[in-house]
């Protein structure tokens, strides 16, 4: 399919039904069931269910689910007779779940069975069961096996209407209510198309949540758009499941949270290769750790089930080791910057073209400017133009305004510099950055991610306190369990000891590779995970007290 005529759901699910009828479409991970002219049938008669009930052109509807094909169907049921969509995040507390559909106008949602208890009783709400339509109340009359689909009509729907407001739920701690158009997010899916061609017979595993603009919008309506497949997991993602999934689908595309795939190296690959100390040792050595990621590479391709042409890694920084053993390791690597409020995409990198530590150059169609760059490092903050750019705040006049310069551009709030060829570089948000004793620009993510190179750290957390720099570290506590398991002195205590040694350890390694003035003062082990945002990246506001 080439490009279409009309940016809108609508136009481009009819374009897909007609040239893909008999394609495999959205089905759980292991069957095969629903094709390209079933699930058109389906959104039809979910379509006709929400009109029965009363719902009009521009009226709200939430969806509160789990993955599932259901949720694709909901989601374009709604899109077709002219409906906004308001994905709300599973995570979400109950709270905020209410406060969301109150501030959205939320006439009807939709709702999985494993999060009903969430959502409570809303009022003035109608409330449908996801996984088969039924309606909260008994309302026999909308059943969706009464609905007949050949009297549906599509309804007329603009570019510029507004399809979805997605709610965010950032590292500041505030939720915003994103307003994306048609346009916003079916451009953004066509571009996407430049980046990483898709055809037919490729398959898709999704594994994050569709309720974020990541997932939603390359997860969903990019391999709608294509006649791709999509397979969901029918139970959480724990690591049998998942291996499971992948060997049955064996996906040619998938989209990852740098999280995911962060965990399996350092809680497979790396103790591995650290196992031996013949193989410690070598790792050490470019020359042969090269040799070592492509030999782990290859083992881990083909737990991916061996078909992969496509494994796309955006929502958070990727760490620096993971980025090199992926690409060392011949994984076909592609890496996207983006936010919610550009539907995601801004600028990435397909497979064969990721350049180290870069996010790749501007998206085609989109301008990205470095504003207020400093001289001397060329950094300045990230600040963007394009088709994929939201219509602003849902009930937000005055933070809509703040979003944008006098000139138009939206204000990612991103650090980052264009290097010679183009490529994007990001070095952290702007209102994370330090200010030393001296006036010097700190930037916590680049300390973060040298500490995060360090053996048996799994995760950190830089900050100030006092005027002092202090570096929260999550260590991988089941790795030295392992490894001092044969002494008889192994208690929680003596673990402990051992953390705090590693902690001294990696405090001289990390400020030996600092300047003065981003050297770290104190070091504290940080039992837990940090809390984090959907897209994995760490609530930072929930430590700065």
């Amino acid at each position: 399919m080439g490009k279409l005529e009309v940016l809108t759901i609508p136009a481009m699910l009819q374009a897909s039904f007609k040239d893909f009828g008999n394609r495999q479409s959205l089905i759980f991970a292991g069957e095969e069931n629903r094709t390209y002219s079933q699930l058109e049938n389906e959104i039809k008669k979910a379509a006709l269910q929400l009109k029965s009930v009363g719902v009009e052109k521009g009226e709200k509807i939430a969806i509160l689910s789990l993955n599932m094909p259901q949720w694709g169907i909901a989601f374009f049921a709604a899109s077709v007779i002219g409906a906004v969509v308001v994905p709300v995040l599973p995570d979400f507390h109950p709270n905020e779940i209410k406060n969301i559909l109150e501030h959205a106008d939320v006439s009807v949602v939709y709702v999985s069975e494993t999060l009903r208890l969430k959502l409570g009783t809303p009022e003035n709400m109608t409330v449908i069961s996801i996984e088969n339509f039924v309606l909260s109340s008994e309302a026999s009359n909308c059943s969706i096996d009464d609905m007949d689909e050949r009297k549906f009509e599509y309804e007329k729907v603009q570019e510029n209407d507004l399809a979805s407001i997605i709610y965010t739920s950032g590292t500041t701690g505030t939720s915003k209510g994103v307003m994306l158009s048609h346009k916003n997010i079916v451009w953004t899916a066509q571009q996407c198309w430049i980046i990483q061609n898709i055809i037919p017979s490729d398959r898709f595993l999704s594994v994050l949540p569709l309720s974020h603009t990541f997932e939603n919008t390359i997860g969903l309506i990019l391999p709608i758009k294509y006649g791709a497949s999509v397979s969901y997991l029918q139970k959480p993602p724990v690591a049998s499941v998942l291996i499971s999934a992948l060997q049955q689908v064996k996906p040619t595309m998938m989209l990852v949270v740098p999280l995911i795939i962060e965990k399996i190296y350092k809680s497979k690959i790396l103790p591995e290769i650290n196992r031996k100390m013949i193989t410690r040792v070598l790792y050490k050595m470019p020359a042969f750790r090269k040799i070592l990621n492509k030999v782990a590479g290859k083992k881990l391709y083909e737990t991916f089930g061996g078909q992969l042409k496509f494994f796309g890694v955006g929502g958070a920084k990727l760490d620096d080791n993971v980025e090199r053993f992926l690409m060392e390791g011949g994984f076909p690597l592609a890496i996207g910057y983006g936010m919610t409020e550009s539907s995601p995409l801004l600028a990435g990198a397909g497979v064969g073209k990721t350049r180290f530590l870069s996010t790749g150059t501007p998206m085609a169609g989109v301008k990205i400017r470095i504003s207020g760059a400093d001289p001397k490092t060329g950094r300045g903050e990230i600040q963007a133009k394009g088709q994929n750019v939201m219509l602003g705040y849902y009930k937000e006049t005055e933070i809509t305004r703040q979003a944008f310069t006098e000139d138009g551009w939206l204000k990612t709030g991103d650090l980052g510099y264009f290097d010679q060829d183009g490529n994007l570089f990001i070095k952290g948000r702007m209102k994370n950055m330090i200010v030393g004793s001296s006036g010097e620009n700190i930037y916590p993510e680049e300390i973060e991610s040298v500490i995060n190179r360090m053996e048996y750290v799994l995760e950190s957390l830089v900050m100030q306190k006092k005027g002092r720099l202090v570096a929260l570290v999550h260590l991988n506590m089941e790795e030295l369990e392992q490894k001092y398991q044969d002494l008889k002195s192994e208690t929680v205590s003596f673990l402990n000891d051992k953390a705090d040694e590693i902690l001294q350890e990696i405090q001289k390694k990390v400020n030996d590779e600092l300047n003065k003035f981003s050297q770290i003062q104190r070091f504290v082990l940080h039992p837990d995970p940090f809390e984090k945002t959907p897209t994995q990246k760490i609530k930072r506001f929930l430590y700065y007290a």
